[in-house]
């Protein structure tokens, strides 16, 4: 007899987690039979605690892009999670600052974030998506893990939100403004990632399963066979994942993103305790 699985309290204890910016012990050490499928169903309970205590659903993150982080994670393909309007910042200038005192164990991503005019159909190519995009721009995502030591399954990252902390958004532009080679430029470009002025690592835009919009081709085909239905809609940000390996930040640093091959100012972020 298959075990029940209480999705309600696992639901209520990863929420709190997140609340109180704490750890707990992975829902797969908990729950054997803990699956993806599973994890969404968890995840998509916080969400809507959270919209019924006032949240503004503001866009998805895409998580795992990286296929060569698939064998470490046992992940099969991206994940995702929710944003929300709490969770998004629009850096006035090229600078911003992060306090560290809501996170845990948090790692710094550069990303690429694209902003929908339009809901997205759900069998969109990328000459679909193209027509729904309206600008995109340079991101740094904080993302996080309650669990201690960054040790999870993919369901764990599911269940946490895909890891999602904070999303700091750079100067917006229009992809129309990119030209006539702004597909290539998305796959093609690179990122330099610096903390102190110090090179950490440089990465491309084809670390996002081959491009950031080949990464939202793909969430999109996830997100449609999946039993609850949370198509992305006009008016939504998704950042489609990192294109450097994340890296732990600590309060008094200052991270910078340099993009080479395409027309985004780079942006840069200190961090506070």
């Amino acid at each position: 007899m298959t075990r029940h699985i209480d999705t309600q309290g696992i639901a209520v204890q990863m929420k709190d987690a997140q609340d109180k910016v704490r750890q707990i012990a992975t829902i797969t050490s908990q729950e054997p039979a803990f699956d993806v499928a599973t994890a969404y169903q968890v995840a998509d309970l916080v969400h809507q605690a959270r919209l019924e205590q006032g949240a503004a659903a503001a866009g998805r993150k895409i998580g795992f892009t990286n296929a060569a982080m698939w064998a470490r994670y046992g992940v099969e393909e991206p994940v995702w999670g929710h944003m929300y309007d709490s969770s998004i910042v629009y850096l006035p200038g090229s600078q911003g600052e992060c306090s560290l005192a809501r996170f845990a164990e948090p790692k710094i991503e550069p990303e690429i974030a694209l902003h929908f005019h339009k809901a997205p159909p759900e069998n969109a190519d990328i000459a679909a998506l193209v027509d729904c995009i309206d600008w995109i721009a340079p991101a740094f995502e904080i993302v996080q893990s309650h669990y201690p030591g960054w040790q999870f399954k993919a369901a764990d990252t599911v269940a946490d939100g895909g890891l999602h902390g904070m999303l700091f958004v750079g100067e917006r532009i229009s992809l129309a403004a990119l030209g006539s080679e702004a597909l290539e430029q998305l796959a093609t470009c690179s990122v330099t990632l610096r903390c102190d002025g110090a090179v950490r690592e440089t990465g491309r835009g084809s670390n996002a399963l081959g491009s950031p919009l080949a990464a939202m081709a793909h969430l999109i085909a996830v997100i449609a066979k999946q039993a609850i239905q949370r198509p992305v809609q006009a008016n939504e940000v998704v950042t489609t994942g990192t294109l450097t390996a994340a890296f732990p930040v600590s309060a008094g640093e200052v991270w910078n993103m340099e993009l080479e091959g395409i027309a985004l100012r780079g942006i840069g972020l200190k961090f506070i305790a």
